[in-house]
């Protein structure tokens, strides 16, 4: 039996929810190929949301909406509503690097910057604040802080003046996030996080990810059926643009509502 096709709108207001991110009828396009069709969803503060879907279905490029990253690569159109923790992230008012301030992004594969562990917590701080509106020992202490957050501390802290490149993955990754936290985002953005690292280093960065529940709310895009359904809390299915089911992950992996739902979930396309 066929289910009823989606209606791709965001219920009546829960005021007993706080929503972090909040859409609607957001469509975008590169040149004249439409990535985005009318996304209306509402993301819980606090949890991790996870996006997922077949290549190409547009949840990475739903993930860099939510920072207006997808502004760097030119002939990108946008149209519709997004709310970051209730300010409308395109209105005139609104600076794209406080925006970014606010929410962060880790990306695919780590991208340290070529310089020391300690100047790369501190990058985020230098270009958003003031010259010298922190003593010696307050950024030490955001160094400690960030890193012990993420579980580096003990590793590194006889080496923060190492080149922070000379790291392993998982550890650079670590670093990735920690570099997010003296800025104090409240969310962070992931992008198939663990997809460059073995397997020792997923089950780290999984757990590292399950600790920040509650201090942040995190939406994360990810290829892996099995990290969505240890990792998330609520799951996105997308597929060609689209919006196709929103629930809690255990709702949607064990009665999905939607045909396409299922068939994905069990491996039969994508």
């Amino acid at each position: 039996m066929q289910h009823e096709p989606v209606k791709h709108e965001i219920p009546a207001v829960d005021d007993t929810v706080d929503y972090a991110i909040q859409t609607r009828d957001l469509s975008l396009w590169y040149g004249d190929f439409q990535a985005l069709d009318n996304i209306s969803v509402k993301i819980k503060k606090g949890i991790i949301t996870g996006l997922i879907g077949p290549s190409g279905c547009g949840k990475t490029t739903l993930l860099r909406c939510f920072n207006r990253i997808n502004e760097r690569y030119g002939n990108v159109t946008t149209t519709g509503e997004i709310k970051i923790l209730d300010t409308n992230i395109y209105g005139s008012y609104v600076s794209v690097g406080q925006l970014r301030r606010r929410v962060g992004m880790v990306f695919q594969r780590p991208n340290p910057l070529p310089i020391s562990i300690y100047e790369n917590i501190l990058f985020g701080i230098r270009v958003h604040s003031p010259a010298n509106k922190f003593s010696r020992e307050e950024k030490d202490g955001m160094v400690a802080s960030a890193l012990r957050e993420v579980k580096l501390w003990d590793t590194v802290k006889d080496n923060l003046n190492q080149r922070a490149t000379h790291l392993t993955l998982e550890q650079q990754q670590k670093l990735c996030i920690a570099r997010l936290l003296p800025l104090k985002p409240e969310v962070i953005l992931m992008d198939e996080p663990c997809s460059a690292l073995d397997a020792e280093g997923v089950e780290r960065i999984e757990s590292l990810i399950d600790s920040m529940r509650g201090d942040y709310t995190i939406v994360i895009v990810t290829h892996n059926m099995a990290q969505a359904r240890r990792t998330t809390d609520e799951c996105i299915f997308m597929l060609l643009g689209e919006l196709i089911e929103h629930s809690e992950t255990s709702a949607m992996f064990l009665t999905p509502q939607q045909d396409k739902t299922e068939m994905y979930i069990q491996g039969r396309y994508g």
